[in-house]
């Protein structure tokens, strides 16, 4: 039978967890996730965690955090005044917001902290610095 290797067009269903369990993500209720191996489209370390994987197999992995959206980053974490924020916005923590940079491009950051002084933003990804746990079923090589 023949085992993923880089280049090979995959569908998973996976299911993602952390550490205490907690799903953050899964294909169960939806379309399997399809990606080709070695792309860079996902995640390194589960395309390395397909690589050997032969049709109907099923494995859990857990993937360090350098190896999933790397490590939660304080330069990332930065405050702005309440006036450089949409008026109509009215902040609160965990909300998230998308904000744009001096070139324009947008991005998603959380609110993390309000005050007086203004409001501080988490440009992290929000699962930047977890481990992360997937049980991943192969059901199509191609």
């Amino acid at each position: 039978m023949a085992a993923v290797k880089a280049g090979d067009t995959v569908k998973v269903h996976y299911t993602g967890k952390l550490e205490d369990g907690t799903v953050f993500d899964s294909s169960a209720e939806r379309e399997p996730l399809e990606f080709t191996v070695g792309s860079n489209s996902i995640i390194p370390g589960f395309e390395q965690a397909m690589l050997g994987m032969t049709l109907g197999d099923s494995k859990t992995i857990t993937i360090p955090s350098a190896e999933a959206y790397g490590p939660h980053d304080e330069k990332m974490v930065f405050q702005v005044q309440r006036d450089q924020l949409d008026p109509s916005v009215k902040p609160e923590v965990g909300q998230q917001l998308q904000v744009h940079r001096d070139d324009g491009e947008a991005f998603v950051v959380k609110v993390v902290e309000i005050a007086e002084e203004g409001v501080k933003l988490d440009a992290n990804h929000p699962l930047a610095g977890m481990d992360l746990i997937f049980d991943i079923e192969l059901l199509e090589i191609a």
